[in-house]
């Protein structure tokens, strides 16, 4: 039962759930958590199971690629396998994946040899029409605009309004 309940909550978003939803998806957080700090595979793969379709929509959006954005998911898994020692037991995992997803990133552009696409805003900046045209249109034209916008903009809007980040 444990199981399916924990299926049911794995793939809905934070603000679909209901209060009672949110407490039951931090218990089985928490216990998760202390079982990977055991050193369990198996509370490891359902952690994976819990937050990697959610890692790889945003990794997705942030390198434009399947394949950069699998890569980086492993690389965010790896990270955190290896570094779970050191991951603050009480604190949000959530946040702490997507952390070690957004540094794994800067770290394969530095390594690339590269760096993200910048602008510079110049008086009021670029001419983007308003947030609520480009929703009428539908998630293509969000898509879109996503994929145009500089990447520290567009993590930020990924982070906070998809992954429903406070900031």
């Amino acid at each position: 039962n444990d199981l399916r309940e924990n299926d049911r909550l794995a793939g809905q978003p934070i603000m679909a759930m209901t209060p009672s939803d949110r407490t039951e998806a931090n218990r089985l957080d928490r216990d998760i958590v202390q079982r990977c700090r055991r050193g369990d595979l198996g509370a490891f793969e359902e952690l994976y199971k819990r937050y990697g379709s959610r890692l790889y929509t945003v990794a997705y959006r942030v390198t434009g690629s399947a394949a950069d954005a699998e890569d980086l998911v492993q690389e965010t898994y790896l990270r955190a396998f290896r570094a779970f020692e050191a991951y603050t037991p009480g604190t949000n995992i959530r946040a702490w994946l997507f952390t070690i997803l957004y540094r794994a990133r800067t770290d394969s552009y530095r390594k690339a040899g590269r760096s993200p696409r910048t602008s510079e805003l110049v008086d009021d900046g670029p001419g983007v029409e308003a947030p609520q045209e480009a929703l009428a249109r539908g998630q293509e034209d969000i898509a879109r605009a996503l994929g145009e916008l500089p990447e520290a903009f567009r993590t930020a809007v990924l982070l906070r309004d998809v992954q429903d980040f406070s900031y």
